[in-house]
């Protein structure tokens, strides 16, 4: 299954993804010490002197070459602790094919103990040999549809989302078709890994979630799509850009439940579920974005996408009104933020 492409800012300006993502990286930081314990606890020791590892989603860095040092560590640490000569490692830096990969590789740590491998392609797809993966890693991509659900541009359909550019704040229908979606994603997903890693490999997915009882609209990506959303709707009305092609744009983003997302995964049968946390990025970090820096992380994630649907000719105007509209709701946005939470998930190849 071939997945649309929707490629972080690549680069190193204003806009990057390198410049704009530490929250992602802060999110990832607070997983460390599961992932540390899980490799601790769990990894399969291997008698292969290659070791082979995937970074799903891994954009241009730095994140994923701090992710990987520190796995790679935690492995190293895991050999040494039960005598056995430490292999060598190779990691496969995976993402869409119109990822920016010269950034990537230009950026790459120059004293890695590692050898690299770039495997462009939609994780909704196979893309390694049977059995030849012992660990998968993918932080804040997995949240990233295959593709906006049929249904949300269907005038006909109870699920047109006219108007809107997400299912926050929409009818029940709109999410759902969102929640449906996703689901067949992660089957796709799951089936796929499940074909590439070995036996007792194991796989670590990092996503943002949605916490019990907390409405999509109460949490920051819901807020954001709606300020985001109701800045297009006001220039579809002033006639800058056409009302017709607001109602025809959705983003391909569904943040999941814990729930679900444990549903998904038992359905699937392929994996042992090790552990599966929410933890709450609020109280675990000390990271503070202002209404500003938070539109600027979703430009760099963000950008491509509208630029493939409207043009490149309404963005500085379109982030100008974004950024003025989160500044005036800065309040709103600050309180949600008491609600971020991520989901942490830790699998096992049975």
């Amino acid at each position: 299954m071939d997945g649309e492409s929707y490629p972080m800012n690549g680069g190193d300006g204003t806009y990057s993804y390198t410049k704009n993502s530490s929250y992602q990286r802060e999110a990832t930081n607070v997983a460390k010490t599961v992932i540390e314990e899980t490799i601790e606890d769990k990894l399969h020791i291997s008698t292969s002197s290659t070791f082979r590892l995937a970074d799903l989603g891994c954009s241009v860095g730095p994140n994923t070459f701090i992710c990987m040092q520190n796995i790679i560590k935690s492995i190293e640490r895991r050999y040494t602790s039960k005598r056995i000569q430490i292999p060598e490692f190779q990691v496969f830096f995976n993402d869409h094919v119109s990822n920016d990969f010269n950034s990537l590789f230009v950026n790459l740590p120059p004293e890695r103990n590692y050898y690299v491998g770039a495997v462009p392609g939609s994780f909704h797809a196979s893309l390694f040999p049977e059995s030849s993966l012992d660990f998968v890693h993918s932080s804040y991509a997995l949240q990233w549809l295959s593709k906006v659900p049929e249904e949300l541009v269907d005038k006909k359909s109870n699920a047109w989302n006219k108007g809107r550019v997400h299912y926050t704040s929409a009818p029940c229908e709109v999410a759902n078709a969102y929640a449906v979606q996703f689901g067949k994603d992660m089957e796709v997903f799951l089936n796929a890994r499940a074909k590439e890693i070995v036996s007792g490999g194991l796989m670590v997915l990092i996503l943002p979630s949605l916490p019990d009882g907390v409405d999509h609209s109460q949490i920051t990506a819901g807020v954001m799509f709606d300020l985001l959303g109701s800045s297009l709707m006001d220039m579809a009305k002033e006639e800058i850009i056409n009302e017709d092609k607001v109602d025809s744009f959705n983003f391909p983003l569904y943040i999941v439940s814990l729930r679900e997302m444990a549903e998904l995964i038992e359905r699937n049968s392929s994996f042992i579920i090790e552990k599966m946390e929410l933890p709450n990025l609020a109280s675990k970090t000390n990271l503070q974005l202002d209404a500003r820096t938070h539109v600027m992380h979703l430009r760099a994630a963000l950008e491509g996408v509208i630029v493939k649907h409207f043009g490149s000719d309404i963005i500085e105007e379109l982030f100008q009104r974004f950024t003025q509209k989160a500044e005036e709701n800065s309040d709103r946005i600050n309180s949600s933020y008491k609600n971020a939470t991520q989901l942490l998930v830790v699998l096992k190849h049975k």
